[in-house]
């Protein structure tokens, strides 16, 4: 069961904290500052993409690498160290970021010659733990479903929200992705529209949905499961695989079998078998190289745009971003520019290695 514990900053920020055990005793709610909070990012549109591009100039002196003894996101009592968590009986913590891209203070947006539109919307951090040493993948699996169970929960709270069309949760692991800080965590971007990347895929599904009444990704994961060739977990609910599709090497993906389009909408039992899916691909990419993997991983779910989604279908998608000699390659200008990816490992070569490391997620 989780519980939930919902505080306010002194800077008017919302925190949230959860725990498999009830939230109890007194918290104070640390900020950095008192000064009331109100970001207020904007948006232009991009005639030649036709999306949105999002300004937020205050992040410009966001936290970046601090002294390893000033770690803002350690729970400590110490004022010489401005904290956004409390010490105290909680697991996993979720507060409003100090330096938005989209926040619902949003106003006013500049007079250009291409429309604008003010940057609404929110974005949160999400501490999996009060473990600085630890990560998300050596987590217990206990934790690790609690976790799941607190993006549910934000999909649903934020997702509520009338200016929030989608909910993205997503981690940045390792220097080499552009973390700022090394504390295990990820963040949530809660948009004012659907991003292109979601919205085109979701375009496709739709598409397959009309025409055979089922979901595409439904149906490419009891394709991986019957095939097997790049399969990495198969449980009675979810399944890993690396997509025969995969345009960055090691790319893996994480989905339940059926067509849940949120992780809202997941079961319990699902949800039990996504944290063991999850835990099982973590470890199996930090032991490929022996050492921290650094990724990029998004969970792509159904929008919250008030309309039906019956072609959605959640899942993670992870990508490694460590280059190494003869397997991982720096995006350059055919993927940046163009949007096309040369991969230059086979995901039928990629799989047999990570099937091979052996690991144990109840440990």
């Amino acid at each position: 069961m989780m519980h939930k514990r919902a505080l306010t900053k002194p800077d008017g920020r919302a925190l949230t904290l959860y725990a498999r055990a009830p939230v109890e005793g007194e918290f104070v709610a640390p900020s950095p500052s008192a000064t009331p909070h109100a970001p207020n990012p904007h948006l232009r549109w991009h005639p030649l993409r036709a999306e949105w591009v999002a300004y937020a100039g205050h992040r410009q002196n966001r936290t970046f690498l601090p002294p390893a003894e000033y770690n803002p996101l350690a729970p400590t009592t110490d004022p010489a160290h401005p904290t956004e968590v409390p010490p105290g009986g909680w697991d996993v913590a979720v507060f409003d970021n100090l330096f938005p891209t989209f926040a619902s203070s949003a106003q006013d947006p500049p007079h250009l010659a291409i429309p604008t539109a003010p940057g609404l919307g929110a974005c949160e951090v999400v501490v999996f733990t009060q473990d600085a040493d630890a990560s998300l993948g050596r987590l217990p699996l206990w934790h690790i479903e609690l976790l799941i169970d607190v993006w549910a929960d934000r999909y649903s709270e934020l997702g509520g929200r009338h200016d929030i069309k989608y909910v993205f949760p997503f981690e940045n692991r390792g220097v080499e992705v552009g973390v700022t800080l090394h504390h295990p965590h990820g963040q949530i971007y809660a948009y004012p529209f659907v991003p292109p990347i979601p919205a085109r895929a979701l375009e496709q599904q739709r598409l397959y949905y009309d025409q055979h009444g089922t979901g595409l990704l439904e149906q490419m994961v009891a394709q991986e499961v019957s095939a097997r060739t790049r399969l990495l977990y198969h449980g009675p609910h979810v399944a890993a695989f690396i997509p025969i599709c995969a345009r960055y090497a090691y790319e893996v993906w994480i989905a339940p079998h059926r067509g849940a389009p949120s992780m809202a909408a997941m079961s319990a039992e699902e949800r039990g078998d996504f944290a063991r899916a999850l835990k099982t691909v973590l470890l199996k990419l930090d032991g490929m190289w022996q050492r921290p993997m650094p990724y990029i991983m998004a969970f792509q779910q159904a929008p919250t745009d008030g309309d039906a989604h019956p072609e959605a279908h959640v899942h993670a998608q992870i990508y490694p971003a460590l280059r190494m000699p003869d397997r991982l390659k720096y995006l350059a200008g055919s993927e940046i520019g163009a949007g096309v990816f040369t991969a230059d490992t086979l995901p039928e070569s990629a799989v047999t290695q990570l099937q091979a490391i052996t690991v144990s997620v109840d440990a």
